[in-house]
């Protein structure tokens, strides 16, 4: 799933300076124009459907009292706790691949993965995590597709256990969605083995870590996996009662899969415009007020890690790369 940046290298900036990262340029996954052009497409053409939707709604009503900020306080720890979770889920991944590493070190990359997803196209923060985490490339891009292979697994289940307790009627679109991007996935896939050589020997690396999720382990790699989003889950629950909002634990369940199951619809940075169509179609099925939630929700998944996460690229890897 790791892919490079269409178009020209991001550059960033450090002590007055701009450098394109070390190792950006290096990478042996390539990305045509095309692909970006597509992300691109999809983020303009559900953001446009979003904004007309938008403009026939009421304004929305966030609360800034008390009791509203203490909600938001809470779901910000939530969300550091899961992405906490999730850092020690890859730091386990990484030494099965004999890619050790400082826990730090994996939990400081995880913030920089999360912050170039969010303010980079095409996942690029995942690329950014296997350029500096260092060791071989395909074996460190590995990791990252097992970890979004466990996140795929676990997200279904929850999905498919919401969706049959409390018998919700999301109609067809989502299932809809799924299937293509599932056959987009198959179809790049075939495209790629048909005009690559080698193939075997070059993704030996790259699926070894998923291969190795058959296992004891990769069972128990699965049900943490199931945890931290059960605890995700919990962020939508207490963001729900800051706006106001009564999801239920269900309720919020049932949101947080579907959203992030959206994020396999290619789009650009930070899931723009396919992961606020997904929030939306949520709260609408479940005939909750929709804008309102959306925007604090933003705020807490996005701002506060990306920031974070800028924070730990310059404190620890930029001077690496000047």
């Amino acid at each position: 799933m790791q892919r490079s940046f269409p178009g020209s290298l991001p550059t960033l900036s450090s002590g007055g300076r701009w450098y394109v990262p070390r190792g950006l340029a290096n990478v042996g996954v390539t990305r045509r124009p095309r692909l970006g052009l597509l992300q691109a497409g999809v983020s303009l053409v559900t953001l446009a459907g979003i904004v007309f939707w938008a403009a026939r709604q009421r304004p929305p009503h966030i609360p800034l009292d008390g009791q509203a900020l203490a909600d938001l306080g809470a779901a910000l720890g939530l969300y550091a706790a899961a992405t906490a979770l999730r850092a020690e889920r890859w730091h386990v991944i990484l030494g099965g691949a004999g890619l050790l590493r400082q826990r730090s070190e994996s939990y400081g990359l995880t913030l920089v993965g999360y912050m170039g997803n969010n303010a980079l196209p095409a996942r690029a923060g995942d690329l950014l995590r296997v350029v500096l985490v260092g060791g071989p490339r395909r074996t460190a891009l590995g990791t990252v597709v097992a970890e979004r292979v466990l996140d795929v697994c676990a997200l279904a289940v929850v999905f498919t256990v919401v969706v049959g307790e409390r018998r919700l009627d999301v109609g067809p679109l989502p299932y809809l969605a799924g299937a293509a991007a599932a056959l987009a996935v198959v179809f790049a896939v075939v495209v790629r083995l048909r005009r690559l050589r080698r193939f075997r020997d070059w993704v030996r690396p790259v699926t070894a870590s998923t291969r190795s999720l058959v296992s004891v382990r990769g069972a128990a790699l699965l049900a943490l996996s199931v945890a931290l989003w059960l605890v995700e889950a919990s962020v939508y629950l207490v963001v729900g009662s800051a706006v106001g909002i009564h999801l239920g634990v269900t309720g919020a369940l049932y949101v947080m899969a579907l959203t992030n199951l959206s994020a396999l619809v290619p789009a650009g940075p930070g899931y723009v415009g396919t992961y606020d169509a997904a929030v939306l179609l949520a709260l609408r099925s479940l005939g909750q007020p929709a804008l309102g939630y959306l925007i604090v929700l933003r705020f807490v998944l996005f701002v506060p890690i990306t920031i974070a996460g800028f924070a730990v690229f310059l404190g620890r890897h930029s001077r690496r790369n000047t």
